[in-house]
């Protein structure tokens, strides 16, 4: 468990159990359309509100299945940067029904979901824990799920609109990370290496690095931290990139503190 999909977890059953037993905290925090101008707060708040245990239990199932891996290959800031973005979008693309009241985290959900088949497209997971499916076929197989019910107006009570919200809210939002961390690493190899500042050498830095503690990372992030180690004995610590260079000094901090 990472610690922004622990966090989100905790808060989202937080607030299901706060409503049940605070009247009028659910419609205080419910997103409409409609009043969107008269209550802004509710555009961020509607995505920790649930209708029921059957609703927020596999809100939170999938996000405990997908959000811990995609949470390591962002970093915590950036992961929750992209839950947010994507259900906020959710509840915008919810203005097609102005009047319906929106709540649930389905459209942040879906934005990890979307994440995660953008970065393992071929993973597979298995729907009821039977049925086998790749993680890219199980995102089209909703998006076309959500087109269909969404302008067939299914009166099901879901909001499909939210849910293709959440899938555009991670596309905008990886597309973008994907160019600026595109552009920094062109940057970094454009620059001589001679040129490069060096906030300590590279031999302090991998001491440091050498000091994080493999036991307090969860799998994904020691299976990374495996595979940058042994880049750096192969091809050396000029050879890294930014992003790798911020995961080892991300985790460095973390094990010094």
């Amino acid at each position: 468990m990472t610690p922004w999909v622990a966090r989100l977890i905790v808060v989202n059953v937080m607030m299901y159990v706060l409503t049940l037993v605070v009247p009028g905290l659910g419609d205080a925090f419910m997103f409409v359309p409609a009043l969107f101008l008269s209550r802004p707060w509710t555009i961020v708040t509607y995505m920790f509100l649930h209708g029921g245990i059957g609703h927020i239990f596999f809100n939170m199932l999938a996000l405990y299945f997908f959000g811990p891996r995609v949470e390591a290959r962002l970093g915590s800031r950036r992961f929750l940067g992209l839950y947010l973005v994507s259900g906020v979008v959710g509840g915008l693309l919810s203005f097609t029904s102005p009047m319906i009241g929106v709540i649930g985290a389905s459209g942040a959900v879906y934005g990890v979901m979307f994440a995660y088949a953008h970065y393992w497209p071929r993973d597979v997971v298995h729907i009821w824990g039977v049925l086998p499916v790749e993680v890219r076929w199980l995102v089209v197989g909703v998006t076309v799920l959500s087109l269909v019910s969404g302008f067939g107006g299914a009166g099901d009570g879901i909001a499909h609109f939210a849910h293709l919200g959440g899938f555009l809210g991670a596309f905008i939002y990886v597309r973008i990370l994907d160019q600026v961390t595109g552009a920094r690493r062109f940057r970094a190899h454009a620059i001589p290496s001679a040129a490069r500042p060096t906030l300590e050498p590279s031999s302090a830095a991998v001491a440091r690095w050498s000091r994080i503690s493999r036991d307090a990372l969860h799998p994904v992030n020691r299976e990374e931290l495996d595979r940058v180690m042994a880049k750096i004995q192969v091809e050396g610590v000029g050879r890294l990139t930014p992003d790798e260079r911020d995961f080892l000094e991300r985790f460095s901090l973390r094990s010094e503190g």
